[in-house]
């Protein structure tokens, strides 16, 4: 409970605006309750941070190039509706009135994604060509800016539309060629009833046969690629909605 009612005052007023009296007000617990916990502001800046840190557990797929890109469709979906994870963003922006020494923003995300990345690669996911510590950085600082302009924009109600595109003009240079037209992308991915569908099914049984044994035998999957296309009803990648600068700050509340 304070630790919500923390993070929507963070959200709003950001590290400097904040204060315990506000917390207390949007909690209902008592002062002596408060500090029993945290004994200062940073300390439940630092509970909000580190809640936010524990919530990024990617989706368990068989392909891990899929748990990224649905991690970061979570990561969006949250961003939209879980004023935890946008005041765990604010403060890890705000690094001039809060800093955790030894601590550099956006490292936890960061961690997770590079530990899929190298997974994808040595199951035989990426191209050869794409190193999963240049991509997490890539990653990692392109969400970032996405975020950050969906935010100005319109309060992030297209974030999950930026993502989407983002992950579309990105893949082709990450994935292998057979593994490409199975990835999804989706700006629903986010959704917990929408993650929860398998990435593979009755129309891919070359695909599921050869993740089944840890590694991926390319000519198999491309031969499932081209036998099981028409099969292929999963939601299309869509592209974000369009829109100018102007009229998306005419929708600002």
């Amino acid at each position: 409970m304070i630790v919500e009612a923390a993070a929507a005052v963070f959200d709003e007023l950001g590290y400097e605006g904040a204060s315990t009296t506000e917390i207390l007000a949007r909690s209902g617990v008592t002062r002596g309750a408060l500090y029993f916990h945290f004994p200062s502001k940073e300390a439940i800046a630092d509970a909000v941070v580190a809640a936010q840190a524990e919530a990024l557990v990617p989706p368990q797929h068989k392909v891990r190039l899929q748990s990224t890109i649905d991690l970061t469709m979570d990561y969006a979906h949250r961003l939209r509706h879980d004023a935890v994870a946008r005041a765990a963003v604010r403060l890890s922006v705000e690094q001039a009135s809060y800093r955790r020494p030894g601590i550099t923003p956006y490292q936890g995300p960061g961690e997770v994604i590079r530990h899929l990345l190298r997974q994808a690669a040595e199951k035989g996911e990426l191209l050869a060509s794409a190193d999963p510590d240049e991509v997490t950085d890539l990653i990692v600082g392109a969400f970032t800016g996405i975020q950050l302009l969906s935010h100005v924009y319109g309060k992030r109600r297209d974030l999950p539309h930026r993502v989407a595109a983002l992950w579309k003009y990105l893949l082709p240079a990450l994935a292998i060629p057979g593994l490409l037209p199975h990835l999804v992308a989706d700006p629903e991915r986010g959704t917990a009833a929408y993650s929860a569908r398998p990435l593979a099914g009755p129309a891919f049984p070359a695909l599921d046969e050869v993740l089944d044994h840890g590694t991926l035998d390319h000519e198999a999957l491309e031969a499932d690629v081209l036998a099981t296309e028409a099969l292929d009803t999963r939601p299309p990648v869509r592209e974000p909605r369009r829109s100018g600068p102007v009229a998306r700050a005419r929708a600002l509340p």
